[in-house]
């Protein structure tokens, strides 16, 4: 942004470029917290367990990559609001439109880095714990972090349909507030189900760590867990939803 010369043919591209740093700087916050938790309890693992110091490495790396999907989303987001011409938008509520998209997945993409974070923690210190539960660990360590990537995908839903959908121009301050708090609505409201998933999930990786006899068992309420936190990530996406085609 600040070696490249924007063309501010309109104010809604000025908004659009403001959008995009809201849209990356939040958007950066939980999957570099997120991937700190895994380095760390990998560290702590191979201090216990030298001899599985490949596996914890392994599954370290992989637990922070995925932690690191939010922040992709958000960077995603942000290129298309540098890069994309807005000239022949209507100032009102175009500007609405692109604040609100970044808002949308900015604060989205915080609650799943760390709640990724939190299961790839718990995943690391199970196989410090015991070894021989490696792969049962690890794939619900994934599984788990897949769906606390949900609230950030809601987000990006959210973003693309404000920044793609077009909206006729008007003079009313109504229509403008109704897509601005479409992205506040979604962007803060999935900040709290992406981390209550990645507790639950990382509770589920601890007990299969401890006990790979009930496996489905430990894995079945693990997904009930989630789904009951998910819920309000889906509150916030139908109320963005209703502002943006209703309201």
């Amino acid at each position: 942004m600040l070696f490249t010369k924007f063309s501010a043919t309109s104010y809604v591209t000025v908004c659009a470029i403001f959008s995009a740093g809201l849209s990356m700087g939040f958007g950066a916050i939980g999957s570099g917290i997120g991937a700190g938790y895994p380095a760390g309890a990998a560290c702590t693992g191979m201090s216990r367990q030298p001899a599985v110091s490949d596996r914890l490495t392994t599954n370290m790396l992989i637990g922070s990559a995925v932690c690191q999907t939010p922040s992709i989303f958000a960077l995603v987001v942000a290129f298309i609001l540098l890069f994309t011409d807005f000239s022949g938008y209507p100032v009102s509520p175009g500007w609405a439109a692109m604040l609100g998209a970044g808002l949308a997945i900015g604060p989205g993409a915080i609650g799943s880095g760390i709640g990724g974070g939190i299961v790839a923690e718990s995943s690391c210190e199970g196989i410090a714990r015991q070894p021989l539960a490696v792969t049962p660990v690890t794939n619900v360590m994934l599984l788990g972090q897949a769906i606390a990537q949900t609230p950030a995908i809601l987000g990006l839903l959210i973003s693309f349909i404000l920044i793609y959908k077009g909206f006729p121009a008007t003079d009313s301050l109504a229509p403008s507030m109704a897509l601005l708090g479409a992205g506040i609505c979604m962007g803060f409201g999935a900040i709290g189900p992406g981390i209550g998933e990645g507790i639950a999930s990382s509770g589920g990786v601890k007990a299969i760590a401890r006990n790979q006899e009930i496996v489905g068992t430990i894995t079945r309420s693990m997904l009930v867990g989630m789904a009951v936190a998910e819920s309000t990530a889906i509150y916030s996406m139908v109320v963005a939803l209703v502002m943006i085609f209703v309201a």
